[in-house]
């Protein structure tokens, strides 16, 4: 692991391989380890860098919510991919780091060369659900604040959102669970506050302009973001839905040989690349 300082403020990254870059941004209560499942299979055709985003894992955690506004959480990794020597990457995003990730390209179009977004979305634009959404984040940080984090992990994972992960073995649960308690809780309640969903500017009227090809991926078993990716696809002038069988929200935890499958079946076209960085197409179906 190492650490970048940039914007006033340090990221720990993880890093796998070496070839065209590709750019991993996990969800909120997540951090980098959580992608070593398919990291060693991406590694063989691409450099793999994985950030902690702010207030996740061995990353600093402000504890102002304004630091995790959505303006810096761009401008920070852009900033990363200058230190790193990236004039662009691709970008694949699950949840909160899928609207990090879909936030930069619209901000940066010229920096994501190729956009994955799993279980993400372009933000809330009715303005009552926005308001009710962002009561109910201020409620799970207070109860972060009251609780303690292990049981605001417990209560957070036990939503009807991440049900399908029941199905993962007890290892896998323990493995995951301890990762998301060795987050900082000050940055986790910071960043409810500062970069929930209702705190994120709107992008849907946005999308029509993406230049860049878009891979939307979805678990078959999470009718949510189905039915957002299916909408997003209408928007986006370059976009592909690919649904992830035998899994919910977090489908590269869930079913990580399909999850790869999928992406490294995107990866290759979309990056100009040849054959050997994308599985047979029969394995990609």
């Amino acid at each position: 692991m190492s650490r970048i300082a940039v914007n006033g403020v340090t990221y720990a990254l993880r890093e796998w391989g070496d070839g065209p870059p590709l750019l991993l941004l996990h969800g909120f209560t997540g951090c980098a380890a959580l992608w070593t499942p398919i990291a060693a299979g991406l590694a063989a055709h691409y450099r793999v860098v994985a950030p902690d985003l702010l207030g996740h894992g061995a990353s600093d955690a402000p504890a102002d919510p304004a630091r995790y506004a959505m303006p810096h959480a761009v401008a920070d990794l852009a900033a990363l991919l200058d230190a790193l020597g990236l004039r662009s990457a691709a970008v694949c995003g699950y949840s909160m780091g899928g609207r990090i990730a879909l936030a930069c390209a619209v901000a940066h179009p010229g920096r994501v060369r190729a956009l994955a977004l799993e279980g993400a979305s372009p933000g809330i634009a009715d303005p009552a659900e926005r308001a009710a959404r962002a009561d109910a984040d201020a409620a799970w940080a207070a109860r972060l604040e009251r609780e303690g984090l292990a049981a605001f992990v417990d209560a957070w994972m036990a939503q009807p959102l991440f049900a399908s992960q029941d199905r993962l073995d007890a290892a896998a649960r323990a493995a995951a669970r301890a990762q998301r308690l060795a987050n900082d809780a000050v940055g986790l309640a910071a960043g409810l506050r500062g970069l929930g969903t209702s705190r994120q500017p709107s992008y849907w009227h946005r999308l029509h302009a993406l230049p860049m090809p878009t891979l939307l991926l979805a678990g078959a078993d999470d009718a949510k973001f189905q039915a957002l990716g299916r909408a997003m696809q209408e928007s986006i002038p370059d976009a592909t839905l690919r649904l992830i069988p035998n899994a919910g929200h977090t489908t590269h935890l869930e079913n990580p040989a399909a999850f790869r499958r999928r992406l490294l079946a995107f990866l290759a076209p979309a990056l100009g690349l040849d054959a050997a960085h994308s599985p047979p197409a029969s394995a990609a179906r």
